[in-house]
Formats: structure tokens, C-alpha cells, sequence
């Protein structure tokens, strides 16, 4: 019998315990640790930023799905992994010891980089449920008194789809409520181009994107680096491609919103051989830790280097399916390990991306993630919007129901050629 731990239970955790489930003999134990008692269904944030989802609505209990799938679920934080010791030690002072650990964590968000930047200082957040249920509260006292907005994302930020799902469905809001004219935009990015998104683009997406904001009159500086926040001003340096200082702004806003740097969370950070200096999970193409062989890492807690240096740093995003390849991937590896064999599935890292504006949205496929690329496309139109509520709705059935990958969905994924694992070598 082997105990393998998921630490995490966010959509790469979650979707983890379940694969692992049905993949894990009936003798294994199985075990889900998480500092929050439910789900959240991330993608959703920026709606709830604007007060289109409220809490309850993107959000799900896991203790009774866990219990119903047979898995042991622990509401408890991970206060120091001790990996030479194959033991959790968590916030209530208990232990867990284990055979094999999954570290899904997801990142702490680095607000505290910066001077005045992020929740309880002078900007909002979307990161988490709970952030974006405030911006959302907030924007309504915001939409009574209106003025300049800042949206975008800061130095080493690596998530920069959210900041424009964000900025766009503010100004569709806005053009609902009939005051879009009174509300100047500026999207403040540390991309070198509209659209780089931390993957040097993804089709067109720089033209695509750029000419939906002009579109929609909001305004951009990009190769930014922020350098303070006080009670109603962004200050941030502008640098050219070459990297030399450009430009010092200060900005004006009433509302703002910009993306944070990720790190990895403070039990794991320093573990030499497990992390990075910067926190995160140190992984080989089998999402192995090579150092300790019996951890595997998924998600946005895992190390991958910028494909190519940029003059403002920029990280690189760990989108939705590319973590479900992780998952799939780590799901087949971790019992291939307990019968004895060796890992030999590695994930894809695909990315299929839908990036919801409030009323209409933008696509992108990219195979794999970063470049170069077997498929490199990206698209846009009202079908994207309705694509979105119509993942939400699937994405949280399948979180209720407890299951990670219906057949349907593996049908439908054949058909159109993506898929999550690579072909074995030499197959």
C-alpha cells in the first residue's frame, strides 16, 4: 500500500486527486491537503471583479465531493514540507507523512514587492475569489463617482491573460451603465508588446489585441516597471527594447487593478534541490523533482524559464489545460513508480485559452505552450464569450461530479487533435 498526498486543491490539485483515483490501486491511500475548504473556479475572477459572480457562485465544497470519491480530505496549511523526512508539517501543529506528494500549491502573490500595491493598500486584486468579491463590491462605489482606471500587470508578473479579461469587461460594464465617457483607461504592462503574454505571442495576437483596444479607446504603455502605488497614482518606469530607462510616469487613477509577481509559498521555499531561489518547484519532463524523486509538482508553483529575455522581466504563464496535461501526465507516472517501474508520460503542455471581454472574448491555441510551435493560432469573436460561460458551467460540473476527464471530453479532444500526453519515444 502507498499514501500519496495532494498538497493543493485548486483546478491542478483537484483534478490531480481525481485522476489519481482512478488510476491508483484500490490498496492506496489517497489524501488531499488544502488551506481553504473549497474550490474556486479561478477563470471566473474577473467577473466577480465587476460583480457578475458572487462567491457562492464559483465556488464548491470539496469536503463531500472528496468523501463521495473515497479520498481523504484535509482542511489544514502546509506550515514546512520536510522532504528528507517524506513529512508535511502543517498549521494546526499535525503532521502527514507520505510515500508519494504532489505539490499543487499554486503561488503566493508578491503584493508586498512593491510599495502600496495590492489589497488593503491602493490597488484591487482578481487573484483569489475572496479579492475579487471586494473589487467587485468596490467597483460600484466606484461606478457612482467615476474616474481614470489602471489596469495591467507588474514586473515579473507570468498570468497576463486575467489583466486583459479584466480591463476589457471593465469597459464593457461601463458601456452598459452608460459612462464609459467619463472613464479614461491606461493598461500598464511589463510586456514588451500588447500581447506578448509572457509567451512571445500566440498567432496574432499582438495586431489582434491592439486593435482591440484602440477599438475601444483604452490606452497602453508597455516595457513598464512599477515602482510605487500611493492613495491615487501608479508610478512606474518606462524602458525602451533596449532596456534603458525611457520614461518616468505618474500616472492618475481612482480604480486599478495590476496583476502581482508570483513566488513559491513560504513551506517550501528555500528546500535546496526541491526550489528555485524564487520558490518555485524544480521539475524534470516527468514533473519529477529530481533531487527527491518521490515529489512531483503541477501547476503554477513549477519552475519554467522565459523562453527569451525581455527588458521589463516577464514570467511564463501556466495556463488551464497545460496544468491538466501536468495532472494526466503525474496521475500515470506516480503508479507506474509504485509498481515499481519507471516514469515515462510526459505532458504536452499545451495551451487552449479562452479570454472572455464581457461581451464578445479572444482564443489562442498554442502546441506546445512555448515557442517554437506546432499550432500557433488565435482567433476572436462573440463565440469566445459564450465558449466561456459554457466552459464554466462544464469546468464546475465536473469539479461537483467528482470526475476529471468524461469520455465525451476525451472524444471531442481526439477529434480536434490535442492532446495532453506526447507520443512515447520512439512510438
Amino acid at each position: 500500500m502507498a499514501h500519496v498526498v495532494v498538497l493543493g486543491a485548486g483546478l491542478g490539485g483537484t483534478l490531480q486527486a481525481y485522476e489519481l483515483k482512478e488510476n491508483l490501486g484500490p490498496e492506496d491511500q489517497l489524501t488531499v491537503i488544502s488551506d481553504k475548504p473549497y474550490f474556486q473556479f479561478t477563470p471566473s475572477n474577473p467577473w466577480a471583479g465587476v460583480g457578475w459572480r458572487k462567491k457562492e457562485d464559483i465556488t464548491i465544497d470539496l469536503a463531500p465531493v472528496m468523501a463521495r470519491r473515497g479520498i481523504e480530505f484535509l482542511c489544514d496549511g502546509a506550515r514546512r514540507l520536510h522532504p528528507g523526512e517524506n513529512r508535511i508539517e502543517l498549521q494546526s501543529g499535525r503532521s502527514v507523512e507520505y510515500d508519494y506528494l504532489v505539490i499543487a500549491t499554486g503561488p503566493e502573490l508578491a503584493f508586498d514587492e512593491i510599495e502600496g500595491f495590492g489589497p488593503g493598500q491602493y490597488t484591487h486584486s482578481v487573484c483569489q475569489v475572496e479579492h475579487a468579491t471586494v473589487s467587485g463590491e468596490q467597483w460600484e462605489a466606484f461606478c457612482a463617482n467615476p474616474g481614470p482606471i489602471v489596469v495591467g500587470a507588474v514586473q515579473g508578473a507570468s498570468c497576463f491573460g486575467p489583466a486583459y479579461e479584466y480591463v476589457m469587461t471593465l469597459d464593457t460594464d461601463l458601456r452598459r451603465r452608460k459612462i464609459r465617457n467619463q472613464v479614461p483607461i491606461t493598461f500598464v504592462t511589463s510586456e514588451p508588446y500588447i500581447g506578448h503574454l509572457g509567451l512571445g505571442g500566440v498567432g496574432d495576437t499582438k495586431g489582434m489585441l491592439e486593435s482591440i483596444m484602440r477599438d475601444r479607446d483604452i490606452q497602453w504603455v508597455t516595457n513598464a516597471r512599477v515602482d510605487r502605488f500611493t492613495a491615487d497614482t501608479v508610478h512606474f518606469t518606462e524602458f525602451d527594447e533596449d532596456g534603458q530607462e525611457k520614461k518616468a510616469h505618474e500616472l492618475p487613477f481612482r480604480y486599478s487593478m495590476m496583476l502581482p509577481a508570483f513566488r513559491g509559498i513560504p513551506a517550501l521555499r528555500g528546500i535546496e534541490g526541491l526550489v528555485n531561489p524564487r520558490g518555485f518547484v524544480i521539475t524534470d519532463e516527468f514533473q519529477r523533482n529530481p533531487t527527491y524523486p518521490n515529489i512531483f509538482a503541477i501547476g503554477v508553483c513549477i519552475a519554467i524559464a522565459p523562453p527569451k529575455p525581455t527588458p521589463v522581466p516577464t514570467g511564463v504563464p501556466k495556463t488551464g489545460f497545460m496544468i491538466e496535461s501536468m495532472v494526466t501526465a503525474t496521475a500515470h507516472n506516480i503508479p507506474r513508480l509504485i509498481r515499481g517501474q519507471d516514469p515515462v508520460e510526459e505532458p504536452t503542455w499545451n495551451a487552449l485559452c479562452l479570454a472572455d471581454f464581457g461581451d464578445r472574448g479572444a482564443a489562442f491555441l498554442a502546441m506546445p505552450q512555448n515557442p517554437p510551435r506546432n499550432v500557433n493560432w488565435s482567433s476572436e469573436g462573440r463565440w469566445v464569450h459564450w465558449g466561456k460561460l459554457a466552459f464554466e458551467w462544464y469546468f464546475m460540473r465536473k469539479i461537483r461530479n467528482g470526475v476529471s476527464e468524461p469520455f465525451y471530453e476525451k472524444f471531442i479532444m481526439n477529434r480536434l487533435k490535442i492532446s495532453k500526453l506526447k507520443e512515447a519515444k520512439g512510438g
